[in-house]
């Protein structure tokens, strides 16, 4: 039986409370998710009963939410998504690539976090596009893989990208494969001039177009003077471009992938209790080094909720995208000829993925568990099964 706090434990305790708080102040897709997450696996989404065929154990299983924004549902759809990401790997070395924004341009994304978000990734891509471009550096086209994550780890607004890109590309021509050094991609401060400029630039042709709103506190940035002063020193900052050391094979490629292309502001499992003072949960802290860089943090539940609903994303935004020779329909021949110009065969694709109706075995026996009733969303859920002590099971069907 489930004893850890949870997300959804919160919302279902402190969310009435909430919405009816700030009533008026929370968009449509923010209620949406608040409710997705309080109602994913509970009788309230319908679900099933099985039972074993060989001891007749029963279990109830109840279905999930699937929204992107929930941290009981993310592992199924990056497991569906590494998959098939995993025919796209190449045998070369991967880099790590990170694009951030300065605090004075996230405070504008905040208030209009769909075009800022977008350009953060345009801005970003076409950098690297870029410089990977120029002879001067890679001369290649090279292929990239984006996320875009919104938070710091105490769920402070802080938008970033995370790019993985194979360590190198193919030439103009697509004559040849040219590889980048072993523990280098590109400069990092030459990746910081294009990206401060590039995003800058189109930032302050967003605002004269007319496209970027403003409320409350930075309401006066819809003024021009107003909105260009600040931008002045942001100009001459350094604009943060980390790049890591390539990763260890392609294994760890699709570990680090895992964690980050499915993550949601905080996970479960860095949720430490949820009491009348608030909710404890664990973070780094990025300043400290070593192991004083785990440290706890205790937020009042409605900030902590406040928090996490920061970072939900506009509706059909995408979190995930690709680029070079890696974006459209046109990755399968790029990645084909890739493999050609450095001499290795095509995966084999004769895996067999996993069912979506998976089911565990029975945990009494290990026997194979069977559907023998179906309950709708909303409608009561069955009785329990004769065997008191038959466990109940909250996961997805």
């Amino acid at each position: 039986m489930r004893t850890s706090v949870e997300v959804a434990d919160i919302f279902r305790a402190a969310g009435p409370a909430y919405r009816a708080a700030h009533a008026g102040h929370l968009s449509l897709i923010q209620l949406k998710v608040m409710s997705a997450i309080e109602h994913c696996r509970t009788a309230a989404l319908g679900g099933h009963v099985e039972a074993c065929e060989d001891c007749g154990q029963w279990r109830i299983a109840y279905n999930s939410c699937r929204n992107r924004h929930c941290p009981r549902c993310q592992g199924a759809a990056a497991r569906t998504w590494l998959a098939e990401r995993e025919a796209d790997l190449l045998p070369v070395g991967y880099f790590h690539v990170v694009f951030t924004l300065p605090a004075e341009v996230a405070v504008i994304a905040f208030h209009n976090k769909a075009l800022v978000y977008d350009l953060l990734f345009k801005a970003a891509s076409e950098t690297m596009l870029a410089i990977a471009a120029d002879p001067k550096h890679l001369g290649a086209r090279i292929g990239i893989t984006a996320v875009l994550h919104t938070w710091g780890s105490a769920m402070t607004h802080h938008p970033h990208v995370h790019m993985i890109v194979p360590g190198g590309g193919i030439t103009p021509d697509a004559s040849r494969w040219i590889s980048s050094r072993p523990a280098f991609l590109l400069p990092v401060r030459v990746l910081g001039k294009l990206f401060r400029r590039l995003f800058l630039t189109r930032l302050v042709a967003l605002h004269d177009a007319g496209r970027l709103a403003f409320f409350g506190s930075a309401a006066h940035l819809a003024d021009r003077r107003a909105f260009l002063r600040p931008q002045a020193p942001v100009k001459k900052k350094r604009w943060v471009v980390y790049a890591k050391p390539p990763f260890a094979g392609p294994g760890a490629v699709l570990a680090y992938l895992s964690r980050y292309t499915h993550r949601v502001a905080i996970s479960n499992r860095r949720l430490i209790a949820f009491e009348e003072a608030g909710v404890t949960f664990r973070y780094k802290d990025y300043r400290r080094d070593g192991t004083d860089r785990q440290q706890v943090m205790t937020l009042a539940t409605d900030e902590f909720i406040r928090r996490f609903l920061l970072h939900v994303l506009p509706r059909g935004f995408h979190r995930i995208r690709h680029y070079g020779l890696l974006a459209g329909s046109a990755h399968k021949a790029s990645l084909a000829r890739a493999r050609e110009l450095l001499g290795v065969a095509a995966p084999s694709d004769d895996h067999t993925p996993e069912p979506e109706d998976f089911r565990p075995p029975c945990s009494c026996c290990g026997g194979r568990m069977i559907v023998i009733e179906v309950f709708e969303r909303w409608r009561r859920q069955p009785r329990g099964p004769p065997n008191a002590s038959a466990p109940i099971r909250e996961t997805a069907p």
